[in-house]
């Protein structure tokens, strides 16, 4: 299982919301190149980048950051999500040395969007699921669809989607723990693997998702949880390793 700390990316700095609320955000660093470093030294093989100004304007505001962090660290794998929305976006992000794209909003609103990205960009295509109540919400998590996450997973499976990022959205960034079960089930309920996000709080959250990666879960995002401490990114790494 794949460990992946997570960047949020808001006018240049290196930020955390609480449920994807832009008003209620906390700056953790204003130097998030030196912040990947930091993950990077501790072990982190692949890193989960938000531009959360592009999720919400539709359109890359965070493009150079992301370039930076790329030329800065190239054996780090970069999986970046917010504001995808073209293929032109998607091609500068693969050139600039980023090897997921995550589609969220797209996903939804036009899926043969991501149909077209799988053919065109085979095994780098991600798509973003965020749920609130089990229902997929797009736009920055700002509106709520009619869909339901696990219909809108199957709807991919034969497209040759790279993985399912899984959030739970009134967990994210509330440090109350990852909705392990309902992880489980969406990962049950698809042949594509499954990324966990959202809740994330310690220890057991990682070793909770661990016991139940049969099922298809791939890796585990994590966010707030290392920027205030209450996991140890070494020692989940070596936990996973010994396990």
């Amino acid at each position: 299982m794949i460990l992946i700390p997570a960047i949020d990316l808001k006018q240049g700095h290196c930020v955390r919301l609480r449920q994807g609320d832009m008003d209620d955000c906390t700056t953790f660093s204003e130097d998030p190149v030196a912040m990947a470093g930091q993950w990077v030294e501790q072990g982190c093989v692949r890193l989960h980048i938000v531009d959360l100004d592009g999720a919400f304007e539709g359109t890359p505001i965070n493009a150079d950051v992301i370039e930076d962090i790329s030329a800065s660290y190239p054996d780090l794998e970069i999986q970046i999500g917010g504001g995808i929305r073209s293929v032109e976006t998607v091609e500068a992000y693969l050139e600039a040395g980023v090897n997921y794209v995550i589609i969220g909003t797209m996903a939804v609103k036009r899926p043969e969007f991501v149909t077209e990205l799988c053919a065109e960009f085979p095994g780098n295509v991600i798509v973003g699921i965020d749920a609130r109540n089990g229902m997929v919400a797009t736009h920055g998590w700002a509106e709520e669809s009619e869909h339901a996450a696990q219909d809108l997973a199957r709807r991919f499976e034969d497209q040759g989607v790279a993985a399912i990022v899984y959030t739970d959205i009134s967990r994210d960034g509330m440090l109350t723990g990852v909705n392990v079960e309902a992880t489980r089930l969406l990962a049950e309920s698809i042949d594509i693997p499954v990324i966990a996000s959202g809740g994330v709080t310690d220890m057991d959250c990682i070793v909770r998702l661990h016991q139940a990666r049969q099922a298809g879960i791939e890796g585990v995002i994590i966010g707030r949880a290392l920027y205030e401490g209450t996991i140890s990114l070494g020692a989940a790494l070596e936990y996973v390793a010994q396990n």
